[in-house]
């Protein structure tokens, strides 16, 4: 009952929100068993972030990285511990997809504004403005769910993820996919302008990432 209430509050804040975000609609579209099952797999996988560091100075390089992005993430995220605490999933998500932690991070700027709780027009939910369809086809198909940090991160690393792979690793083109406006400019270049203004030391946070 109390989860319930939470659920239902998050959904009436969202609606409050709701010309706030500004994505665009990821196209439903027919998945192959494979990937439909592919992707379900990624989407349910339950290890928690354990990010594993070869030396210490690669350890100090992520702290460092997380004590930067915090800083300039302070104005947008008020709360050191939810800042750090994105932070610390969008690394980890971006990095379990073969994503770039900047570009997560610049997506998420474009498509929500770092507000976990936007609902664009066309119905998009959460950090990463995933599309409620998705839930339905790869995971348990309760959409409130997006609405939960590390829901919303691992759904929307797997997708752009999955997009980059059938764009052959085009980046514009997979991030126009992500936005339902493939072969248009604005939004890919939105995006990676932002990631620009997120790469510091994000290049040197490339460690593996083991089980627990």
């Amino acid at each position: 009952m109390a989860r319930t209430r939470r659920l239902a509050a998050a959904l009436v804040l969202a609606l409050g929100c709701l010309s706030r975000a500004e994505a665009g609609t990821q196209r439903e579209e027919q998945l192959a068993d494979a990937v439909r099952l592919a992707l379900a797999g990624e989407i349910a996988e339950t290890r928690l972030p354990s990010p594993h560091f070869d030396n210490p100075a690669q350890l100090i390089r992520h702290v460092l990285w997380i004590a930067t992005e915090s800083t300039r993430l302070r104005r947008k995220i008020p709360d050191r511990a939810a800042r750090e605490a994105l932070l610390e999933t969008a690394w980890y998500e971006a990095r379990r997809a073969g994503l770039e932690p900047a570009l997560v991070l610049g997506l998420i700027q474009v498509e929500s504004g770092f507000n976990k709780y936007a609902v664009s027009r066309a119905g998009a939910m959460g950090l990463m403005q995933v599309m409620p369809f998705w839930t339905h086809q790869i995971g348990d198909g309760n959409a409130l769910t997006l609405f939960r940090m590390r829901v919303n991160l691992r759904y929307g690393c797997v997708i752009l993820r999955h997009y980059l792979d059938e764009e052959h690793g085009d980046l514009f083109l997979a991030l126009g996919r992500y936005n339902g406006s493939r072969g248009r400019a604005a939004y890919p270049d939105a995006v990676l302008a932002a990631r620009r203004a997120w790469v510091i030391n994000a290049s040197a946070t490339r460690v593996a990432i083991r089980a627990p």
